[in-house]
């Protein structure tokens, strides 16, 4: 998830248009441009999906926040609960953080059926059980009929550092290796399926997962992570030119090396969608260097979440931000943020 989520503006200089949230470039450019700026502060400039602060035991705790807005609210592999407490749990998973505590608070738009409410609360009870996690406060507001859409949530999360690593996009150096946990697009195509009533000859199920039990594996193991980072809205694209800006690095990634499910694959050439910026719920990268990577790829492995991970590329110096796409045919193209998002309201 972006550290803000936020509506998109028609042009960050003067308006902002009331549509919902992407992550593309005009998402960087609101935040870059007038977001961050007007609440500018040292812990901000992180630039994470969690605030890292240091404790009063000594140790460090990440903080996030998250709102979530999907359409539908339920679909194949989960629902706005599910998806609720996972990406929570992981925004807290990319800085190396053990969850323990979250905060839940409803928008109930009055006239909500109270079993679709029941419903989600037992699906965030299960997710929250599965985590290890608590849910520990909340709130609740009612709005008008026509005012809400149902339901919407906002999730705060506060996990536990154990380790003494710097995870972020500062520590990307020359060399390292990225790896992808699994396959792409699932989530997003399975949201635009139910949402449109698109039927394949297979159902395409959601990849909604918390991903904080692999990534506490390698940290456990010793893998010196450089960095980590969820692939939500923008996809593995976004995240990758996102990363890349930051470190002030480049990076090539080969083609043969993602994959997506034929199914999915098949429902973006219809649809006319890339699979590199279609939004997942449980699928993340991880940056480590270069002599770490078998082992990394070894343990992601023993994980149901991860047991698809592989190398995709490496990190290279040059153009700052730049992402190189190393095709299956050969060739190699720039793979730059898209405007806007393909798919909006999928978490």
């Amino acid at each position: 998830m972006s550290a803000f989520s936020c509506p998109l503006p028609a042009d960050p200089a003067d308006t902002v248009q009331l549509g919902h949230g992407s992550g593309g470039l005009l998402m960087h450019r609101l935040l870059e441009e007038t977001i961050l700026p007007a609440l500018d502060n040292r812990l901000l400039r992180q630039g994470h999906d969690s605030a890292v602060l240091d404790g009063t035991t000594g140790k460090r705790l990440a903080f996030t926040t998250d709102s979530y807005v999907v359409r539908p609210r339920f679909f194949p592999g989960g629902d706005i609960g599910t998806l609720a407490v996972n990406g929570t749990v992981n925004d807290l998973a990319m800085a190396g953080a053990r969850p323990r505590w979250m905060s839940v608070g409803l928008i109930l738009e009055e006239g909500l059926p109270m079993d679709e409410l029941r419903r989600t609360l037992a699906s965030m009870k299960a997710a929250a059980d599965a985590a290890g996690v608590a849910l520990v406060t909340g709130d609740t507001k009612v709005v008008d009929h026509g005012h809400g859409d149902g339901i919407f949530i906002n999730t705060s999360g506060i996990g536990v550092i154990e380790h003494d690593l710097a995870i972020g996009a500062g520590a990307i150096r020359p060399g390292d290796v990225i790896l992808l946990s699994g396959d792409l697009g699932r989530h997003g195509i399975c949201i635009l399926a139910e949402r449109e009533g698109l039927a394949f000859e297979t159902t395409i199920e959601s990849d909604t997962a918390a991903l904080h039990t692999p990534v506490l594996a390698l940290l456990d193991a010793g893998v010196p992570v450089h960095c980590l980072r969820d692939l939500t809205r923008g996809g593995l694209a976004s995240a990758l030119v996102e990363l890349m800006l930051a470190s002030g690095h480049s990076t090539e990634i080969r083609e043969r090396d993602i994959p997506v499910e034929p199914q999915v694959r098949g429902a973006c050439e219809l649809l006319g969608l890339d699979p590199l910026y279609v939004a997942n719920e449980g699928r993340m990268i991880a940056i480590v260097p270069e002599d770490a990577a078998a082992n990394a790829l070894e343990i992601l492995a023993s994980f149901p979440e991860t047991a698809d991970a592989r190398a995709i590329g490496t990190i290279k110096e040059g153009v700052s931000g730049q992402v190189v796409l190393a095709s299956t045919v050969g060739t190699r193209r720039i793979v730059d943020m898209l405007p806007g998002d393909q798919l909006p309201r999928i978490c």
